[in-house]
């Protein structure tokens, strides 16, 4: 007697059909995105790849809940998300999504816990001992316990990217979305910090989508999603973390 095959988890985000227009109704209308569908599942390591105007930066933007789209619908953890104003849009991305920038965006005067700290003060507008307890954490799982208490300028650019990933990881959001992450390292920095988004993938299981130029790092994820004049082209597998 055979079993039943388990059923496949529910996709974390979907997108269905969805369109993204600027100046729509002007004579300078654009349209930027051209009907994606696109599903990430829980725990997927996903590359966004494509040329510069492609729309990598504004579907990123639209999974970030910092911009509206045009049309279409986007389902985050089940939910409509299309239809949420400002106030809920807040606080759903405040719960749900961590960001890495390709440009680190540390508050230059905080040191690097309060940095990682900084969504539990934006959330609750205090911080606590477990935050700071859970900054210290993280800042230690990054390889940087001995550089806690200093200031963004007092860390080489390779650092910062490490306060900047434990930031985005330090209220356990079930997807980070990082938009060129490795962009304004060296090769060297690059590759190490490629190296951590992957070990923090694999101990928290957290989804990733990840915005490169990089064809090596792309090909080193599970997955590699490529747009072009703001359609999917090509969705295929990646070689994963040996590649």
């Amino acid at each position: 007697m055979t079993g039943t095959a388990p059923a496949a988890p529910a996709p974390l985000v979907e997108l269905a059909d969805v369109h993204k227009r600027y100046n729509v109704g002007r004579p300078n209308e654009a349209e930027v995105l051209r009907g994606i569908d696109l599903a990430v599942g829980p725990g997927e390591f996903l590359a966004l790849i494509g040329p510069s105007g492609s729309g990598k930066s504004t579907l990123l933007n639209i999974l970030g809940l910092l911009e509206p789209l045009t049309s279409g619908r986007y389902r985050l953890q089940g939910e409509d998300v299309s239809t949420l104003d400002d106030a809920a849009l807040t606080l759903r991305r405040r719960a749900t999504l961590g960001f890495v920038f390709q440009f680190h965006h540390l508050l230059p005067a905080f040191t690097a816990e309060e940095n990682v700290t900084l969504p539990a003060l934006l959330r609750d507008g205090r911080v606590g001992a477990a935050d700071r307890a859970r900054a210290r954490e993280l800042l230690a799982a990054v390889g940087l316990a001995q550089a806690m208490h200093k200031r963004p300028g007092e860390l080489s650019g390779g650092m910062q990217q490490r306060v900047a990933i434990a930031r985005a990881l330090v209220h356990d959001p079930p997807l980070v979305l990082a938009d060129e992450p490795t962009g304004n390292l060296d090769r060297a920095s690059s590759d190490e910090a490629f190296a951590l988004l992957r070990r923090m993938h694999g101990e928290r299981r957290t989804s990733f989508v990840i915005v490169t130029h990089d064809p090596r790092l792309a090909a080193r994820c599970d997955r590699v999603v490529e747009l072009v004049d703001g359609r999917v082209v090509r969705d295929e597998a990646g070689s994963g973390p040996a590649g």
